[in-house]
């Protein structure tokens, strides 16, 4: 077992608790249009998430909780949960702002097991999620913990591939396995590049192998697993939009895989 820092909780909860209001207000958000109807759910995910009514769903790391409650407007019961308070306050605000029935619980991931009693017929994850986690088999255990028999696990994220790149994606930066933990330091935010903000982040790179094989372990049957060569997300330096929402690294072109999907059921 690799040491982790012990500090990594508070110094990323602070984080992103810095960057609620930011991310709020940024266009990249779009709280205007959010909260007019628009969906801030992907056809990558949607794809594999299919049709939610009635389903119970267990939303982790839900950021201020706009995916959570586009799952709610598709007629879900769903839960969401974040490690940012500042986030899960956000969330319960809009949620009522909307009248949109909804639960929203403040843990972390790895502890969630002791605020949330329900079982669930999903549990669904989305982009930016799995590097924050330093023990990928603790993580695979909370997801099969709360899943019903033959429920479905849900996930789409940014691949390992885009993590080793510097932030302009010219040098190979960092490694493409889980060797150490990574300590950064950094002005603005991927919604907002001029934001006011200074942040520390402590994260883990994971190999496709890691969560395939920890969610194997965990119960899981793997169903479904895609990469695809773009990201539906603006949120990368030099970018291009090849197609409407599809956006690619300009001189890199479609050589790398930027997301992937997993589906998986409980056995």
């Amino acid at each position: 077992m690799k040491k982790e820092p012990t500090d990594y909780l508070n110094t990323n909860k602070a984080t992103w608790n810095d960057k609620v209001d930011v991310h709020m207000a940024s266009d990249f958000y779009d709280m205007e249009g959010f909260l007019k109807g628009k969906s801030t759910l992907n056809e990558i995910e949607l794809n594999v998430l299919g049709d939610v009514s009635g389903k119970k769903i267990l939303h982790l790391q839900c950021h201020f909780g706009q995916d959570t409650l586009s799952l709610a407007r598709m007629g879900a019961e769903v839960t969401g949960v974040d490690l940012s308070d500042k986030a899960i306050a956000r969330a319960q605000e809009i949620a009522q702002k909307l009248n949109l029935e909804s639960t929203f619980v403040c843990c972390d991931i790895y502890d969630a097991p002791n605020f949330i009693s329900k079982k669930f017929d999903i549990v669904f994850t989305s982009y930016g999620t799995i590097g924050w986690f330093p023990d990928l088999e603790k993580w695979a255990k909370v997801v099969s913990h709360f899943l019903k028999p033959n429920g479905q696990f849900i996930m789409a994220d940014f691949h390992p591939v885009v993590w080793m790149f510097d932030n302009d994606f010219e040098t190979v930066f960092y490694n493409y396995f889980n060797v150490e933990p990574i300590v950064e330091s950094e002005t603005g935010t991927y919604a907002d590049k001029q934001a006011d903000i200074e942040t520390k982040t402590i994260t883990w790179n994971h190999p496709i192998s890691e969560i395939l094989n920890s969610l194997i372990q965990s119960g899981l049957e793997i169903n479904s697993f895609n990469e695809y060569d773009y990201s539906p997300y603006n949120c990368f330096n030099k970018t291009e939009e090849f197609e409407k929402g599809k956006f690619r690294i300009k001189h890199l072109e479609n050589k790398i895989p930027m997301v992937y999907s997993i589906l998986g059921t409980k056995k």
